[in-house]
């Protein structure tokens, strides 16, 4: 983690900190309001963990996707194609073949988006929110709009399902990813390149960056981050749908800004996007300890997210 930042008179600037400050302080005003009602127990908090996996998985590959300057709106649909093509696959051809063809379906999908954006020069923005109704049309017509079980218990326990003594298999995969992601952005050159080229186009050409690449992979990377998502939500659920992941977007893009993601690119970190992740999930978790209704829910949250990119973006000015 970086080092705490100074102010030029040797003051700690607090505001680089506002997403951590922010967690610790959410999670207390639960804590002390909700203590009477089980949010501190270990399986609640675990709850919280497993429920917010999938949006923290989709959250590290949006990271590297806004750092580099672009955006990507297919991922709810992309959650949901993967699911289907996953299930179908291991009713067919077993859990190897599941996992390849519902990995291969993001790939190709991102690939397709990264090649729309890189080497066309169509904007992001415009390539996958057209793909996304291609891809749910494909979801929706291919199933008929029906479910498709999951009876592979490998492949329930591996994606979802399974728990490692007290610890959930999907907060495995949380951390998992939460440390590849994290070194990948700060540690390796390719990281150094998404960063660069979010934050000065022209700097980064001179530098002898590949834009074109760079725009591709990370894409491409997305789009398998997202069908990983859906593999997790099918295992969990035991079964694939063609309506996964379809109200997951502004969450995810959400918890990456209240992160410390810049909407611009340039700047980006993937352990404020899994804390962004997890300050949704215990939103989400402690109102409805709470007893708020659905409506209820739908409007404190909404308040809540302004807010906190608000004050996220403030510091950045």
């Amino acid at each position: 983690m970086k080092a705490i930042a100074v102010t030029r008179r040797g003051r700690i600037d607090f505001r680089n900190y506002i997403i951590y400050i922010s967690f610790v302080a959410i999670f207390l005003f639960f804590s002390v309001v909700l203590a009477n009602k089980g949010f501190l127990t270990g399986s609640n908090l675990m709850n919280i963990a497993r429920q917010t996996a999938m949006i923290s998985v989709m959250a590290v590959g949006m990271t590297f996707v806004l750092s580099a300057g672009e955006i990507d709106l297919s991922i709810g649909s992309i959650v949901a194609l993967s699911s289907l093509t996953s299930a179908l696959a291991i009713r067919y051809g077993g859990i190897a073949a599941g996992i390849a063809v519902g990995l291969a379906t993001g790939f190709v999908i991102g690939a397709f988006n990264g090649l729309l954006v890189s080497r066309v020069g169509v904007p992001s923005f415009l390539v996958t929110l057209g793909i996304t109704s291609v891809i749910t049309g494909l979801a929706r017509w291919v199933t008929e709009l029906q479910s498709v079980p999951i009876t592979n218990d490998t492949f329930n326990f591996i994606f979802g399902s399974g728990d490692v003594g007290p610890i959930s298999v999907l907060f495995i995969w949380t951390v998992f990813l939460l440390v590849l992601g994290q070194l990948a952005l700060k540690k390796t050159q390719f990281g150094r390149s998404v960063l660069a080229t979010g934050g000065n186009r022209v700097s980064a050409l001179y530098s002898g960056i590949s834009i074109r690449s760079v725009k591709f992979w990370v894409l491409v990377a997305n789009g398998m981050l997202a069908a990983l998502a859906g593999m997790l939500y099918a295992g969990r659920l035991h079964g694939a749908r063609y309506s996964l992941g379809e109200t997951d977007l502004l969450t995810v893009i959400a918890a990456v800004i209240i992160g410390g993601t810049s909407l611009s690119g340039g700047k980006g970190s993937v352990i404020g996007a899994v804390v962004g992740s997890l300050i949704m999930g215990m939103i989400n978790n402690g109102l409805i300890l709470m007893g708020l209704s659905v409506d209820q829910q739908m409007i404190f949250r909404g308040v809540i997210i302004i807010i906190a990119v608000s004050l996220t973006m403030s510091e950045k000015q």
